[in-house]
């Protein structure tokens, strides 16, 4: 076997993992627009996510991986539609702009200004 064939097969290897990762990250985006919108009571549209970005990031450990960015449309009544977005560094959320479920958030009474 020459060399030629090793390094054929090293490359063939970090191709599969590399697409292997990348099923992974977008299966895992998937569930979690999926719950999302669940979550919210909006409807999430064209089931599935879509691949936004990639890049190469420093994780909390110090080491060097990929930052995967997706994004997904949804709902509230079948007819608008809005984009959600979400960031995985690994399989790690780090960033999620997208449906939530409406709350109502009471403030402190003012004070006067003295």
């Amino acid at each position: 076997m020459g060399p030629e064939i090793i390094l054929v097969m090293i490359a063939g290897g970090a191709l599969f993992f590399y697409w292997n990762a990348a099923r992974d990250a977008a299966e895992h985006a998937e569930r979690l627009g999926r719950n999302a919108c669940d979550a919210a009571g909006v409807i999430w549209l064209d089931q599935t996510v879509h691949a936004h970005g990639i890049r190469v990031r420093r994780g909390d450990d110090g080491k060097l991986g990929f930052e995967r960015s997706f994004r997904f449309e949804y709902s509230h009544d079948g007819i608008d539609r809005h984009i959600g977005r979400l960031v995985l560094r690994g399989r790690r959320l780090v960033s999620f702009i997208g449906p939530v479920r409406p709350s109502v958030s009471e403030f402190p009474p003012r004070t006067p200004l003295s």
